[in-house]
């Protein structure tokens, strides 16, 4: 059996929005896009680009799968864009009925659907998609998070942990990375419901 992996890159407040470019979602006046810019530096790109190396099957929300569609075709000359030619794609979307990107599968029900991609597959990565994410964890579809932590507020924003997200527990599965700019790469597997308070004996 596989693993559902979540690659995201996040605020201290949880914001996932538009890390990459200034026009990537500027939804509800979203001011900021293209804050991950100035944090980027060589060793934590070698770190994401390691990350997207393990991935053998690639699960994307419609809105980041249009991003990548009309983008990665056009750069399959760089280790990146070459990986995301390369593997399985799956976008979850119930419109979307003819992909033109190569070796996509449209998915629609993810909670009856996305079980039987794990079995064909070692590492599936969700990269950003926020909204899927949010979907996978509630229908307790992921096996671990890929958090990329940057030092920056903003107040507002879209955010993967909000109000209705499904208690659950993580456990640290590596130690923390930090990176020369201030980032931080965190990674957390799934570890079962909350656990509050501490018992003492007496």
């Amino acid at each position: 059996m596989g693993i559902v992996a979540v690659d995201l890159f996040i605020t201290l407040d949880g914001v996932y929005q538009a890390p990459g470019g200034p026009e990537e979602d500027p939804s509800d006046g979203f001011e900021y896009g293209g804050w991950q810019a100035p944090y980027f530096d060589d060793e934590s790109g070698a770190v994401i680009g390691a990350g997207i190396d393990r991935l053998d099957a690639l699960l994307l929300g419609r809105k980041t799968y249009d991003i990548f569609a009309d983008y990665w075709p056009k750069h399959t000359d760089t280790p990146i864009g070459a990986k995301f030619e390369e593997v399985p794609k799956f976008v979850a979307s119930r419109t979307l009925t003819d992909p033109t990107w190569a070796r996509t599968t449209v998915v629609t029900d993810i909670a009856a659907e996305i079980p039987a991609i794990k079995e064909r597959f070692e590492e599936i990565h969700v990269i950003g998609s926020g909204a899927l994410a949010r979907s996978l964890l509630a229908a307790d579809l992921v096996d671990r998070l890929n958090l990329y932590l940057y030092p920056i507020v903003f107040g507002a924003g879209k955010r993967l942990f909000d109000t209705g997200t499904v208690p659950a527990a993580f456990s640290l599965a590596q130690q923390p990375i930090a990176f020369p700019k201030g980032a931080v790469s965190l990674v957390y597997e799934r570890a079962g419901v909350p656990v509050t308070g501490i018992q003492i004996d007496e």
